[in-house]
């Protein structure tokens, strides 16, 4: 049960940042989505922030996909904590109004999945390698790393796709996911 909460959470802010990402960068802004405004780079380009606004989205995207495809979820967690406070320092700055609320929200959900890892901070605090791991590390093949890069791939490249097919550049996003999603399938395979 305790497994299954945290890979929901994982998918749960997998898909608000990787949909977020998704929508600011699609043609016409066609992306599913709920959280934060699709219209956030053109926004940003009247400060001269436009290509910062799109490599947030960029970063939106890469964490999205770690935390969605649940493999690489330990380190976009890591990744969101300032991702996350990044984007609330711009919705203060432009006084948002309740996005602050949300993104405290996003935070918490974070906070309960980087404390399912609290033993892997340690090592990282302390500098020092881990003594007498309590958990065994998922069996890996660079197979599925491949693929999962694959996915990301996919999922990138639909946004140039989109620009001229809409419905292919849909297609290719979900393959990328379902890729992404596949890798671990791919892990045990090649490592039994």
């Amino acid at each position: 049960m305790k497994s299954f909460f945290v890979q929901g959470i994982s998918a749960f802010l997998g898909f608000t940042f990787w949909g977020a990402g998704m929508v600011k960068l699609y043609e016409g802004h066609n992306f599913i989505q709920w959280i934060g405004p699709p219209w956030l780079v053109e926004r940003l380009v009247e400060f001269d922030l436009g290509f910062y606004a799109q490599f947030i989205a960029i970063c939106q995207i890469i964490i999205g996909f770690m935390l969605i495809t649940t493999r690489y979820k330990l380190l976009g967690g890591i990744m969101l904590v300032p991702m996350i406070l990044n984007i609330l320092m711009v919705t203060i700055s432009q006084n948002w109004r309740g996005t602050p609320y949300v993104l405290a929200v996003l935070l918490l959900l974070n906070g309960i999945l980087l404390w399912q890892y609290r033993d892997y901070f340690k090592p990282i605090v302390q500098e020092e390698p881990m003594k007498n791991p309590s958990r065994k590390a998922p069996a890996r093949a660079w197979q599925g790393h491949l693929v999962w890069l694959a996915g990301l791939g996919l999922c990138l490249g639909s946004i140039s796709v989109s620009y001229f097919q809409l419905t292919f550049a849909f297609i290719l996003a979900a393959l990328g996911l379902i890729l992404g999603i596949l890798s671990m399938r791919v892990d045990k395979i090649f490592k039994t």
